[in-house]
């Protein structure tokens, strides 16, 4: 699979240590450690941070070509807190180097999947570059992540990852803000499916993560929803869970279009990451090899 994950670069700042973070490059790690081809399209600051993402990133396997270096604005940074259950408070800074991502022309070699969420689309330089990266690559299955992260959300943004997706990744808490906003109703689960697949026609399957009480997929085509309970282990923090539970869903999604085996997969590595510190722990590639069947 040739992935192209389009958004924020963060460092997730601790307490007592700074890690390199943001959803798409942990989604990104996730997936090129699962065996894809990933490229990632994001700025960071000419500044120590940015220069030491670079480092990382490439220590992932993902390609950096595409990462431009801001001498303007300093790389993104995101406070974290943890509370007694290791669940996660985020403080993200404003006008970071990610909010003005360069357009690359992706046309020559275009991805399989182009995976993006909603922060990076805080502002509208970006909405402008991926339109314009999507119109591309105009046969590439659309993975979008909805995030919610008060206050750099808003009804456009949202509506522009949904206008676009074909796979749609949302947790259950961010699709009360979800339907609340686009539908001026209360949340249910049965009705969020449908209102989503009939307002946008082009979603083939909605993801939807529960946290305790597992995960769901709806099949937009068959009508059907596949369940998949939780894989039980002793969680240490929850910081990158569904961002590895996406990208195993899509690499084995996309591997063999077994929605039911796709989740449980997802179900099993989200529960290794939960089982340690950082969203991408340092024994990952080690798990995958031996403990995690591709």
């Amino acid at each position: 699979m040739k992935l192209l994950s389009f958004g924020e670069i963060i460092w997730d700042v601790y307490p007592d240590k700074a890690t390199l973070g943001g959803a798409p490059l942990n989604f990104s790690a996730h997936s090129a450690l699962l065996g894809a081809d990933v490229s990632l399209i994001s700025s960071v600051g000419n500044d120590e941070l940015g220069i030491s993402a670079f480092k990382q990133i490439k220590e992932y396997g993902i390609d950096v070509s595409a990462i431009s270096l801001n001498n303007e604005v300093q790389s993104g940074k995101c406070l974290v807190t943890l509370n007694e259950n290791g669940v996660p408070k985020y403080e993200i800074a404003t006008h970071s180097a990610y909010d003005s991502i360069e357009y690359r022309d992706f046309s020559e070699n275009a991805p399989d999947v182009i995976a993006f969420g909603t922060l990076a689309l805080r502002y509208e330089n970006n909405r402008k570059v991926l339109s314009k990266i999507l119109s591309d690559c105009p046969h590439a299955e659309i993975f979008v992540d909805i995030n919610i992260r008060p206050p750099f959300y808003s009804r456009d943004s949202i509506e522009f990852c949904l206008e676009r997706a074909t796979i749609v990744k949302i947790s259950d808490e961010d699709a009360k803000y979800v339907s609340s906003l686009l539908f001026g109703k209360d949340y249910d689960e049965k009705d969020f499916h449908l209102s989503l697949c009939e307002r946008y026609g082009q979603i083939k399957l909605i993801v939807l993560t529960k946290g305790g009480r597992g995960s769901c997929c709806y099949d937009a085509a068959s009508k059907t929803l596949f369940n998949c309970p939780i894989q039980k282990t002793k969680v240490v923090s929850t910081v990158g869970a569904g961002d590895s539970f996406g990208a195993a869903f899509l690499a084995r999604f996309m591997q063999t279009g077994d929605i039911q085996s796709s989740m449980s997969f997802a179900s099993r590595l989200s529960a290794f990451v939960v089982s340690r510190k950082g969203a991408i722990p340092e024994d990952t590639a080690n798990y995958i090899k031996t403990d995690l069947s591709i």
